[in-house]
């Protein structure tokens, strides 16, 4: 009992504490607020331990494909938009690139709501001088924007896939095994998938360098990115119903990509070592 206590205890601090996040720059997008699938404990988690001078969020932060669909909105959900809010207030600089899942934002560009700035896209010049063009990303993606009926259909699929996906990891999770995402499987395993992936990279990194910038900042893949295509860099933050990934830019300007599921990893290895060394003395 005594030994539940301490773990408890030590727990408590150490998500309370770590890991922390000071950054100058961060960016996070598709967190489908608004559906099952979306970690919002873990987000908040996240965004209580970030801390930055301005945070984008990059399209996709509330999902009105989904809520028009079926209502869902737990209180974790709430939680995230307080805290977002809450962030504004305390002074970070929070810009909102509204998304093709929440483009109705997309009718109060320029408006500001507690804070949080409304834009269509945004131009961030990072410490060290280089210019990043931050855009969602679905104006680049051919089914949205030629098949709109095959995006709804598609991302009924991927819901689909998801529900079966919690499923298999309550299962494993049960025999002792690591969170395994099916639907990140099926993409980087079926070849037009991987082509579509291929073909949206290149298309925002050329239009990037057509707007005079050194690289992209984009979401709406759901797969986390960092590297350079043709001379432009390319970035993408993620999102947050699989990956649990941000962008970070250092004060040296330096480009990271933050996965919180080591972060929370390492923590966890933190709070065991420091059950262990009490109990041993």
């Amino acid at each position: 009992m005594q030994r539940d206590a301490l773990f408890d205890e030590l727990s408590s601090d150490l998500v309370a504490g770590l890991p922390r996040l000071r950054v100058r720059s961060v960016w996070i997008s598709d967190l489908h607020l608004g559906t099952p699938g979306c970690q919002a404990t873990k987000l908040l988690d996240f965004l209580r331990a970030v801390e930055c001078e301005t945070l984008y969020l990059v399209g996709d932060i509330v999902d009105g494909w989904q809520l028009r669909r079926q209502w869902y909105w737990p209180q974790a959900h709430n939680d995230v938009v307080q805290k977002l809010l809450r962030k504004a207030r305390k002074g970070t600089r929070v810009i909102f690139v509204p998304g093709n899942h929440d483009e109705f934002a997309r009718r109060y560009v320029e408006h500001n709501f507690g804070g949080i700035e409304v834009v269509d896209d945004w131009m961030h010049v990072t410490a060290d001088g280089r210019r990043l063009w931050v855009t969602h990303g679905d104006l680049f993606d051919g089914v949205i924007q030629c098949a709109r009926w095959l995006a709804h259909v598609g991302d009924w699929a991927y819901e689909t896939v998801l529900k079966l996906n919690r499923h298999v990891n309550s299962l494993r999770a049960r025999m002792g095994l690591p969170y395994w995402s099916l639907s990140r499987y099926l993409k980087f395993k079926v070849k037009r998938a991987v082509s579509y992936v291929s073909d949206f990279e290149a298309a925002v990194a050329h239009e990037a360098r057509r707007r005079g910038a050194h690289g992209v900042v984009c979401g709406h893949i759901h797969h986390a990115e960092l590297r350079e295509i043709d001379g432009i860099l390319y970035a993408n933050d993620g999102d947050w119903v699989e990956s649990l990934t941000a962008l970070v830019e250092h004060d040296d300007g330096r480009l990271e990509i933050v996965d919180w599921t080591h972060h929370e990893a390492r923590a966890c290895t933190d709070v065991a070592e420091a059950v262990v060394a009490p109990l041993a003395a």
